[in-house]
């Protein structure tokens, strides 16, 4: 059988509310009924009181259901409301309905207040399961884009922790090899001997290049030296590497970033140019910085072939995905406009104000 239903009837007729009580037993449901017409009462039970429904006359003495629907909808979790009347027109129904109410049920219409009241019921069941639904998924994907934010932060520690190494042992060994080999070929007669050292020193050259790309690629030293000059940077790469002249506007003001914004902002920059290198080696790119309005704008555009949109949401790749999830890191947005055969544009918008606060929380650190 399991328990009775819980109904408040919100009516200021004993007639028209006994009529609704007899009407719900014959429908064979089983209910507990509590009638109320004045509005303190009512408030008074909402606030003291759990109900499965909520039946109401569309006006009441001093108040209507619309204003005791507002108050309902003010719960943290509410019970469905029906209203039953016989004072309210169609297009005032389809107005309260719209408002959240549940259903309508003309008083003349009494003998389906049953099948009303189970379907009010069983509705509203199914829309908390499904905000529930989609609180999880909301919490759900919070969880992952802190995760996110973790990872890249413990990707950065990481690439700049093995690049002090690099420079610190490695680069350091290498350095004082080269001095000990240019020490023996400053001191030594023997020919063979010679011809070794110099291919020694080729060699030699050769692995303190690849530490130095090595460090560059992990954590660029370049980075100590503010955004403008990282982005300057960046360019003149581009351009040895394709041959191609990247027309850059810098209209940065300031320099007074942390490097956590730094740092986004420059990988946001080196990910979009290595895309357009890699996807248009031959077309023209520019790239503007600006930091006017208290707001840090970067767009990296492209005239190379584009691509549609949708395969973003389809691509398995995570690089412009990743970009993202950087641009968020600092609390701001990233746009990709892409038209196929028309170029790509990518645009970072971040508020300096974000920096500012996050300085501060540094400082106090």
């Amino acid at each position: 059988m399991g328990n009775p239903v819980k109904v408040l009837h919100l009516e200021d007729s004993e007639i028209d509310h006994r009529l609704l009580v007899r009407a719900v037993h014959e429908s064979g449901l089983q209910a507990q009924f509590l009638r109320l017409d004045e509005q303190a009462a009512f408030m008074d039970a909402l606030h003291t009181q759990s109900f499965d429904i909520i039946l109401m006359d569309f006006r009441l003495p001093g108040f209507t259901a619309l204003e005791a629907w507002s108050q309902v909808q003010s719960l943290p979790s509410h019970p469905p409301c029906v209203i039953v009347s016989g004072a309210i027109g169609e297009q005032a129904a389809v107005s309260a309905i719209q408002t959240g109410i549940s259903d309508y049920l003309h008083k003349d219409r009494i003998a389906e207040i049953g099948r009303v009241i189970q379907r009010a019921m069983h509705l509203h069941k199914i829309e908390e399961e499904r905000i529930k639904a989609q609180q999880a998924l909301s919490l759900s994907e919070q969880r992952i884009r802190e995760l996110a934010r973790h990872l890249q932060t413990s990707l950065e520690a990481e690439r700049a922790a093995i690049s002090r190494e690099i420079h610190d042992d490695i680069g350091g060994s290498l350095t004082a090899l080269k001095l000990d080999l240019a020490w023996i070929k400053r001191h030594s007669n023997h020919q063979p001997t010679l011809t070794r050292l110099v291919a020694a020193e080729e060699m030699l050259s050769l692995a303190l290049a690849a530490t130095q790309r090595i460090m560059q690629n992990t954590r660029p030293a370049i980075l100590d030296q503010g955004l403008s000059a990282c982005v300057e940077w960046l360019v003149a790469g581009h351009s040895r590497r394709t041959g191609k002249t990247v027309n850059l506007i810098n209209d940065l003001t300031s320099e007074a970033l942390p490097d956590a914004f730094r740092l986004a902002a420059y990988r946001i920059v080196q990910e979009a140019l290595t895309n357009a290198g890699k996807y248009a080696p031959e077309s023209d790119v520019s790239v503007e910085v600006s930091d006017a309005g208290g707001t840090l704008t970067i767009e990296i555009r492209d005239s190379g072939p584009g691509f549609e949109l949708s395969r973003l949401q389809s691509s398995r790749g995570f690089g412009l995905k990743g970009l993202s999830e950087r641009a968020e890191s600092i609390g701001g947005w990233l746009d990709i406009s892409s038209t196929p055969k028309r170029g790509t544009s990518i645009t970072l918008t971040a508020p300096l104000s974000w920096a500012a606060d996050n300085r501060q929380g540094d400082s106090r650190e």
